[in-house]
């Protein structure tokens, strides 16, 4: 077996128990698994040096496909509503075809940490077959030194390998793809789909096993922090603006998906950022921009032109999901240690394509966990399969719903811990539609989103006059200078005053509806934090 890059001598590929493989190749850098990839035919080379994919079939996650190992710790631990599990039996003979179907391959291996703070990461070896990938998950983690390799003996190992075909029957799968989780033996085996960002949810779903035990709360969100420390933190699901938002250039971005948040404060779990580059332009996103048009950057599904090689980032012919991964230090004012003290903000951002929430409201601690358990946006039409023109409500609980191995108490109450410790101010903030639902309002304006989060974030919202919303209860601000002040309410950006109160109704009563399965669970002030059932079903 040929082998080429620094590694640990005394901890090959071998302790996995990968054996007659052709090559491993570890721990390279960009323009080697450029030069690997480009050979291969995995992917081309676009006018801007960045690094362009397909990913075929699969152009986002399979959460119906993600298993994990039900044993005697697993099976008491384990939040099994929201999980599926496989024996670990069927987990063994999972892994030994693995090994079997790696024999005589050459496999790309990447040692990384999951988690800035040294004091909670995890040590993390990346087998992949496709030099692409090996280039994806060295950018989205975080990169030892160089003299760390030497001696890095890995805590978690996942294998991924797209050629790998799963058999349901054989192991306890639903389809030939197939993500599969241990924890005892700190285990993952991806197969059958070649989305990069499957290994990288991997290792957040890990990281949300084990720290809440260990006092840190694990969370879907960005975060960035100000000249004087004041951090916050943006919990949102894909699509509502948590990289977009989080890239402000008159504060230090700390990263855009993954953060713990614990007794020293906030750390990135990632050394990379994952933006969606559907309609990216230079003029609204200019650093994110300038990060996916550069050597490093890998797009994914994107389309470019057949002879300029010019990335059309408008065109979502092949998915609204295209992509972009690029290491942290390509935005400018990025943080070097990825952690940050303890947050003064947290925001919640919602996409609500319905166009009922105002642009921002203020939360009681109460009320930041009724809708962090909610973890509320909408999808519309264009942005997944099977959807029609009417927005579809989105509940993923705590913001990330397929990451969580616990239950969603867990985190909700870990939340509301740390608001009260540290006297945090939370906010919701609508990303999606104003003056109509969509396809009859339009898109809030960002400049509007971005001036009402400065005022959050710098403290001067505090200051200003507040109404209590009608539907939900929450504070909103009556008045902003350089905001107008009607779309501070929602009913004056609509011509049809009646439909809005129709529509506001009927999306209260959807947050009911979802909201019934944590009932027994939170308290009674939570539980008051509720919009008004009266109100919505007159």
């Amino acid at each position: 077996m040929q082998e080429t890059g620094v590694r640990n001598g005394a901890f090959g590929a071998d302790k996995f128990g990968l054996k007659n493989l052709k090559q491993v190749h570890w721990n390279l850098g960009a323009p080697q698994l450029y030069q690997h990839s480009l050979s291969a035919g995995e992917a081309v080379l676009s006018a801007d040096g960045s690094l362009c994919a397909d990913t075929g079939e699969f152009t986002g996650r399979s959460p119906k496909d993600k298993f994990t190992v039900r044993d005697a710790t697993t099976d008491k631990k384990m939040w099994w509503a929201g999980n599926q599990s496989i024996t670990a039996e069927q987990f063994e003979t999972l892994y030994q075809d693995f090994l079997k179907h790696a024999e005589g391959k050459s496999l790309f291996a990447q040692d990384l940490y999951g988690g800035a703070d040294p004091a909670y990461r995890i040590k993390t070896r990346v087998f992949t077959e496709l030099a692409w990938h090996s280039l994806f998950i060295r950018t989205l983690l975080i990169r030892p030194e160089a003299v760390e390799l030497s001696s890095f003996t890995p805590e978690l190992t996942i294998i991924d390998m797209p050629s790998f075909r799963a058999d349901p029957k054989r192991h306890g799968c639903k389809s030939e793809n197939v993500v599969a989780i241990d924890f005892a033996r700190k285990i993952v085996l991806i197969a059958g789909s070649y989305y990069a960002g499957e290994m990288k949810k991997s290792v957040f779903t890990t990281l949300n096993y084990y720290l809440p035990e260990r006092g840190v709360m694990p969370m879907h969100c960005s975060a960035n922090v100000g000249a004087n420390g004041d951090s916050a933190i943006f919990f949102g699901l894909s699509g509502t603006g948590k990289t977009t938002l989080s890239a402000d250039p008159n504060r230090t971005l700390i990263g855009d998906d993954e953060h713990g948040w614990g007794p020293n404060g906030i750390f990135n779990f990632e050394g990379g950022c994952y933006a969606k580059c559907i309609k990216l332009s230079q003029e609204a996103e200019p650093e994110i921009y300038a990060a996916s048009t550069r050597f490093g950057a890998v797009l994914e599904n994107c389309v470019l032109d057949e002879d300029t090689r010019i990335v059309d980032f408008d065109d979502g012919s092949k998915t609204e999901n295209t992509r972009s991964a690029y290491p942290l230090d390509f935005i400018p004012n990025a943080s070097r240690t990825g952690r940050a003290p303890q947050p003064k903000n947290v925001v919640m951002l919602a996409a609500d394509a319905f166009g009922v929430l105002p642009p921002i409201a203020k939360l009681s601690p109460a009320q930041a966990m009724y809708h962090f358990l909610s973890g509320y946006t909408a999808k519309v039409a264009g942005t997944e399969r099977g959807l029609g023109n009417e927005p579809q409500p989105e509940f993923s609980t705590c913001f990330g719903s397929p990451f969580l191995p616990l239950d969603p108490s867990v985190y909700g109450n870990m939340l509301r811990d740390l608001i009260a410790q540290h006297n945090v101010d939370c906010w919701l903030v609508n990303t999606g539609w104003t003056g109509g639902k969509y396809g009859t309002g339009s898109r809030m304006p960002i400049k509007v989103t971005r001036a009402l989060l400065t005022a959050a974030l710098d403290g001067s919202l505090r200051n200003v006059e507040f109404r209590t919303d009608k539907y939900f209860g929450f504070a909103v601000p009556t008045a902003l200078p350089g905001v107008p002040s009607e779309i501070l309410n929602p009913v004056n950006t609509w011509k049809d005053k009646d439909e809005f109160d129709k529509t506001a109704r009927a999306l209260v009563g959807m947050f009911q509806k979802n909201f019934a399965k944590f009932e027994a669970q939170v308290d009674a002030e939570v539980r008051a934090a509720a919009p008004d059932v009266k109100l919505a079903a007159e």
